[in-house]
């Protein structure tokens, strides 16, 4: 069977209500533990038993959290009031402009630009910035050309294979062409063949390497026939006496 609802309401009896304190107190401190470390959320609690001892967890610590909470506090009871809003943004927008004008003015003296108001320590840490900047460029421009690098010696590596291949496969052709001549023509034929395709073609891997014969069987020839010789007239002829 399940386990019944709980009446939720105070308990009477003391000794119960304690054990349940301690209990629920535990699961909750765990449960916000919990919730701090899975969610990365800022978590502060504070618990008071019914004898005045204090209980506290926070993922941080109790004065940031604190501090955290009433200064959302304080801001979201200004953006009820209307005024306190305008007057807020006004804030928010005078902050963004002093932030613009420092990063334009930063950017100009990285520039070169406006450096008449810049002392010797000031200008020596302008310069390091500057070597820091250029040398993080370099190390990124060399490792995109070592990329680049490997990327076309690998396709090198593939094309050299394939033009072996090829190679193999030329020669194979090669073999079986002569073989073929050989065959059609006879063992003469197929040397003075093989002898002729000896004129040697480049392919881009540097091997040299016999075109393929393109063979065309021809159709016999009929023989002339010889002239018969002329017959022999055969007849008697009466011996005289």
């Amino acid at each position: 069977m399940g386990r019944g609802k709980i009446v939720i309401r105070r308990i009477d009896n003391s000794t119960s209500r304690q054990v349940t304190f301690s209990k629920r107190r535990n699961g909750l401190l765990k449960k916000a533990k919990e919730l701090s470390i899975l969610c990365d959320a800022e978590v502060g609690l504070i618990i008071f038993s019914s004898t005045g001892k204090l209980y506290d967890y926070a993922s941080s610590s109790m004065k940031s959290v604190i501090d955290h909470y009433n200064k959302l506090k304080e801001e979201h009871h200004h953006l009820l009031n209307p005024a306190s809003e305008v007057k807020f943004w006004q804030r928010e927008a005078a902050s963004l402009r002093q932030q613009l004008q420092y990063l334009q003015e930063c950017h100009r003296q990285l520039m070169g630009e406006e450096l008449s108001g810049l002392g010797v320590k000031d200008l020596q840490n302008l310069e390091n910035q500057l070597e820091m900047s250029l040398k993080g460029v370099r190390m990124k421009k060399d490792q995109i050309l070592n990329d680049e690098i490997k990327e076309l010696n690998r396709k090198g590596n593939l094309v050299h294979q394939e033009n072996i291949e090829l190679y193999k496969k030329v020669d194979l052709m090669r073999k079986e062409n002569l073989e073929l001549k050989e065959k059609v023509y006879g063992t003469s034929d197929g040397n003075e063949g093989n002898r002729s395709l000896h004129s040697p073609y480049t392919i881009t891997n540097g091997y040299e390497v016999h075109p393929p014969i393109h063979l065309q069987l021809s159709q016999p020839q009929p023989q002339q026939n010889e002239t018969p010789h002329k017959a022999m007239k055969l007849g008697y002829f009466p011996l005289k006496k």
